[in-house]
């Protein structure tokens, strides 16, 4: 039987199950399947059911208000929106070059974010899965379960992540929501003591970073079957890129790649992004579908974020990492590069190559310095893109003549993933749900192949303690048939 996983052909007479919501994500959203009276999926979708207004109810504030509102779309990942609301406005006060202690600063900020996104991911929101199998014991496969059998993992990932968090505080003022960073620079330096604070652990992070990437790799070659093939599709890619072709998290051109590595366009200023990126609008979801502009809308959907980042790049420029990365592209004959799941082993290599570029920097007395602001010719309109931990992340404001913001539009990183994430769970879906009676285990290899992404689903700032899963099967008349909830699965 051949399935179209995307559009059913009749949708009123096939069943429906939903998985709402997704769990060990942040943000809310749902997966719905159209199955008939032989278990087969007719369709996979997921939606985003939380409505982000930010790109309006910023309209009408003081633009250097901005930097500090747009953190409240993530408490996972405000930096890096503090960050490219920054880099934004340095374009609307005019500031062309940053001097070197507030560029290497924000950098310190951008790689503290990075490793602590990271090892949160990998370490509490993937790891249940990874190391006690999709379908285990639900009870079991939390943080809690890990930590109660790998007590030393557990630990690793707690402590990076609070070292990251440390130098969030130094460099932005505090954990969560800092104001660092504002139009033209920032608004503070390191003391030598915060400093040397921050040096005395930073050893210990990469030798942890240096393991975390084992531990990837070691689960990848345990199952190499199962992670080649777990959610594989083939799709475009893009990210920023440094002028020399390296990967640069903080700032670069664009380049993007077709599926068969062939180039679209390379080392483009974002400048004018909209010259290249177009959004569509679908109306089961409040999340856009971005595409490619030269490939069209139905083909020039792409995929963003680390594993992308990895692979396009041309070097890491950190050795450890450096190396890491050619051990990756050639394993397998470059099977993992491809992998859905192998952006959990890129993800450990971005994340060791951050803690190498903290440690470098750490050393430079630029960070010491007093020269904080520049400002320049005051400009209407200003675009910041940054590689966030999930991907490509784009500001883009218009300042009128009040200094007040008169258009906003963002597109995180995961609404660049949207189309990514649903071919991923359609291919899940074909592989091991199709004809078979679902169960919990089954059902969680769909949020499997979406945590892969890291996805922050709205940008929510809320923190949920436990969270239901409740999966419902209605027949054709609409007739509740079963109900499951996670507490009885």
């Amino acid at each position: 039987m051949t399935m179209n996983l995307e559009t059913a052909a009749h949708p009123e007479t096939l069943r429906r199950v939903a998985i709402e919501p997704v769990s060990r994500v942040e943000g809310h959203g749902k997966v719905t399947l159209l199955l008939d009276d032989d278990d087969r999926i007719h369709q996979v979708r997921l939606h985003i059911v939380e409505f982000r207004g930010f790109e309006k109810f910023i309209q009408g504030r003081p633009y250097w208000e901005v930097p500090v509102m747009v953190q409240r779309l993530c408490g996972i990942c405000p930096v890096s929106h503090h960050l490219a609301a920054s880099k934004a406005l340095d374009q609307i006060v005019g500031a062309k070059n940053l001097t070197p202690t507030a560029e290497k600063l924000r950098r310190l900020m951008h790689y503290g974010q990075i490793l602590q996104s990271h090892a949160l991911h990998f370490f509490h929101l993937s790891s249940p899965d990874l190391l006690f199998g999709f379908d285990s014991d639900v009870a079991r496969r939390n943080i809690v379960g890990v930590a109660q059998a790998y007590p030393e993992v557990a630990k690793q990932g707690v402590l990076l992540r609070k070292y990251g968090q440390e130098v969030i505080r130094l460099t932005a003022g505090k954990r969560v929501h800092g104001t660092g960073s504002v139009p033209g620079g920032v608004n503070k330096n390191l003391s030598r003591e915060e400093r040397d604070l921050l040096l005395a652990d930073i050893y210990q992070i990469i030798a942890w970073s240096r393991e975390a990437v084992a531990l990837a790799r070691k689960l990848y070659e345990q199952s190499p079957a199962l992670y080649d093939d777990f959610g594989r599709f083939d799709a475009h890619s893009l990210s920023l890129i440094r002028a020399d072709g390296a990967l640069d998290l903080y700032h670069g051109g664009l380049r993007a790649r077709r599926k068969d590595g062939s180039t679209v366009f390379d080392h483009v200023n974002y400048d004018h992004y909209w010259e290249h990126i177009f959004e569509e609008v679908k109306p089961w979801s409040y999340m856009k579908f971005p595409y490619l502009r030269e490939l069209g809308p139905e083909d020039g959907w792409y995929r963003v974020g680390p594993l992308t980042r990895v692979t396009q790049c041309d070097f890491i420029p950190t050795p450890f990492a450096d190396h890491e990365r050619r051990d990756f592209l050639a394993y397998g004959g470059g099977s993992a590069a491809g992998a859905t799941l192998g952006t959990h082993w890129a993800r450990m290599i971005e994340m060791l190559h951050s803690a190498e570029a903290i440690k470098e920097l750490l050393h430079d007395d630029d960070l010491l310095g007093d020269d904080l602001v520049v400002t320049g010719e005051r400009q209407e309109r200003g675009v910041g893109m940054i590689e966030a931990p999930r991907g490509t992340l784009i500001h883009h404001y218009r300042v009128d003549d009040d200094d007040v913001v008169a258009r906003c539009n963002l597109i995180v990183s995961t609404t660049h993933n949207n189309q990514a994430m649903n071919e991923s769970i359609r291919a899940v879906a074909r592989k091991y749900l199709d004809g078979r009676k679902l169960t919990e285990g089954l059902l969680n290899h769909i949020e499997v192949a979406i945590r892969a992404f890291d996805p922050c689903l709205s940008c929510a700032t809320h923190a949920l303690g436990k969270m239901p899963l409740i999966v419902e099967l209605v027949d054709a008349e609409g007739r509740q048939v079963d109900s499951l909830s996670s507490g009885s699965l």
